[in-house]
């Protein structure tokens, strides 16, 4: 077969990422909204042909890590020379980075200014990969500082997790995607501006998304994916459903005599995505 086989939308990024496919996350949810979609491909001029290749969704997510280790695998986890390239990658790094910093020199916080260009090295790197590749970044959420404290474990030393170091990082991250023209959601002002954010159940522990937190997250994100200006577009109403034509095997209908295709049911979804 020429060209890629199955083009991929990969999660990159720590905590908020590798839970994401957990109760109810984001993650999961941009699965479901893919399943079955995909995009043609151009094979070029050689090829006379498009390839019909599905967008899957691949999580590399890392508990606790910070835009340092992120730098430190760009490599592995996205090789230059790979045969096939991601078609989307969504980044998230800042949350660890932007806890204060240890007395021993140790833990994950990174100042700002190195924050900044690390991320400005994922952001090059990524963009470098082909390009089909496009890149969205997320900023940090918000954190319920008193959630924090209630839930701080006897086995790790104090944790200095503020609004305001998350603000800092957050605005740092928006201002590098503006200058980079990489995409991003703003999360910490897109759960801010929940009247009741602090009170309703968008994060789980006052640091990782709810379901709740998550759905505002995949809002932002298909906001995005169906204003962009790509081509292939990966707007998931403007790609093919997979194997969708009429069969006899389809449920039959209630008049006895044809049947219903349901490739594109919906129903089954809390949230009846745009």
């Amino acid at each position: 077969m020429v060209g890629p086989a199955r083009p991929v939308f990969v999660l990159f990024g720590s905590s908020i990422v590798q839970f994401s496919f957990s109760n109810g996350g984001w993650g999961a949810i941009l699965a479901d909204v893919y399943a079955r979609k995909f995009t043609f491909v151009d094979c070029g001029w050689r090829a006379m042909r498009w390839e019909r290749t599905k967008a899957d969704i691949i999580l590399r997510g890392y508990l606790g890590w910070n835009s340092r280790r992120g730098v430190q695998v760009l490599e592995e986890v996205f090789p230059k020379d790979a045969a096939v390239q991601p078609s989307l990658v969504i980044v998230y790094f800042g949350g660890n980075d932007s806890m204060g910093s240890h007395s021993s020199g140790l833990g994950p916080h990174v100042p700002l200014p190195e924050y900044i260009e690390n991320m400005r090295k994922i952001g090059t790197h990524l963009k470098s990969l082909s390009g089909k590749t496009r890149v969205i970044f997320l900023s940090n959420p918000p954190v319920n500082e008193e959630m924090i404290r209630c839930a701080q474990s006897p086995y790790i030393s104090k944790i200095v997790r503020t609004n305001e170091l998350c603000w800092q990082y957050s605005e740092a991250c928006v201002k590098l995607c503006k200058e980079m023209d990489i995409k991003f959601v703003d999360m910490f002002n897109a759960i801010q501006k929940q009247d009741d954010w602090q009170t309703a159940c968008f994060l789980t522990d006052g640091i990782h998304l709810s379901s709740e937190g998550s759905k505002i997250l995949v809002a932002e994100i298909i906001k995005i994916l169906k204003e962009a200006d790509w081509k292939p577009s990966l707007y998931w109403k403007s790609m093919p459903t997979e194997f969708s034509e009429d069969s006899p095997f389809d449920l039959v209908a209630s008049n006895g005599v044809s049947t219903i295709n349901i490739s594109n049911l919906t129903t089954h979804r809390e949230i009846e995505w745009d």
